[in-house]
């Protein structure tokens, strides 16, 4: 008799244990990866910051996007891009909303505090921007005092601190830059170089000041404790690289390759 009630308690208890299995949107779903959705890749940003990622004719598009859906079909998953705002998209993340952040994410030591980063998918350096009639600034040092327009939570806040105690936030990197034609609203804007020159090639009438402050590597982010899904992003990364994939969309996006850059003298954000 003793037997049948040990058989009995070992089946009730493995019954709570694959219940509670079954309610944790993570655990791994027969993809052998932890994803918030069965058989989807999805990832987070913020949309807002052209031509990387952004909504055109209500849908998600830009370098980011494209760069997300090939690592998703290339480990056989389908592509599952969302949208959060730039300033919480690490929270979003921890809190499970989605798998993953690809949306221009610099690495830093600090954010690898909260989550786990892939080798960068691109480099870019943090620049300076001015309106094109503007004269009086020409360094880093001319900043100070000045109105410096800047995105939030980004790699350059901290910096734009430094130079001056005058800051404009925004949610988007275009619209600060498009605020810095605008008469008496901007002094400066510290952006990506990428995204600078691709507002200037685009009409806007700002220029750069000097050579970027530093070189950044946007990288995808995935939680702390889910390696395994770090490393089959950063195999599928690399296997794109390899079969010209990642060349075609960059050359679509930008007409160059933004892995292709000398980094022997880059100072490197970290």
């Amino acid at each position: 008799m003793g037997k049948w009630k040990t058989l009995l308690f070992l089946l009730i208890a493995a019954t709570f244990v694959l219940a509670a299995c079954g309610g944790d949107k993570t655990e791994a779903n027969g993809d052998g990866y932890r994803l918030v959705e069965k058989g989807k890749l999805t990832y987070a940003a913020s949309g807002l910051y052209k031509p990387f990622n952004f909504e055109e004719n209500g849908e998600l598009t830009g370098f980011d996007m494209e760069i997300g859906a090939a690592i998703a079909e290339r480990m056989g998953l389908e592509p599952n891009p969302v949208t959060n705002p730039f300033e919480t998209i690490l929270q979003g993340l921890v809190a499970n909303k989605y798998d993953a952040i690809i949306g221009s994410m610099a690495y830093t030591k600090k954010r690898a505090e909260q989550a786990a980063f892939t080798e960068p998918y691109y480099y870019s350096g943090g620049m300076i921007w001015v309106a094109e009639d503007n004269n009086d600034i020409k360094s880093p040092e001319d900043l100070k005092g000045k109105k410096i327009g800047v995105i939030a939570q980004s790699t350059y806040e901290e910096p734009a601190k430094e130079l001056s105690d005058n800051l404009q936030y925004y949610s988007s990197d275009v619209v600060a830059l498009k605020d810095l034609t605008v008469e008496n609203r901007l002094d400066a804007v510290i952006t990506s170089d990428i995204v600078g020159f691709e507002a200037k090639d685009n009409g806007f009438a700002i220029k750069e000041v000097g050579n970027p402050l530093w070189v950044e590597q946007p990288s995808v982010a995935v939680k702390k404790d889910n390696e395994e899904l770090r490393d089959a992003i950063d195999k599928a990364l690399k296997e794109i690289i390899d079969d010209g994939t990642y060349e075609e969309i960059s050359q679509k996006w930008f007409g160059r390759n933004l892995l292709d850059i000398d980094l022997e003298d880059a100072e490197l954000l970290e």
